[in-house]
């Protein structure tokens, strides 16, 4: 029994490790840095943080603000208002996609 429920929770986790996040194609390349609060600087410019705003790791889990290192490379993009709604830390492999 114990081993079934173990075969069981491993073929669950196979898929969750093996998602494939994607980046919209939309979303523009920048430098960033986070200043205070919800504000960051992309390529030098500070933008503020949109409510309800994503930050992912190459990992694609969400992080804070405070959490990003600077001078990261990120794919991002902005919502009407010209706030930053969407962040993903890329990893070099994304890069030459």
């Amino acid at each position: 029994m114990r081993a079934l429920a173990v075969l069981l929770s491993a073929s669950l986790a196979i898929p969750a490790a093996a998602q494939v996040r994607t980046i919209p194609q939309d979303a523009r390349l920048a430098e960033i840095r986070h200043v205070q609060a919800n504000v960051v600087e992309l390529n030098g410019r500070q933008v503020q943080l949109a409510p309800g705003a994503q930050i992912r790791d190459t990992s694609n889990r969400i992080i804070m603000p405070v959490a990003l290192p600077a001078g990261a490379l990120v794919k991002y993009r902005l919502n009407e208002l010209g706030q930053v709604h969407d962040i993903w830390l890329v990893t070099r492999q994304e890069l030459t996609r």
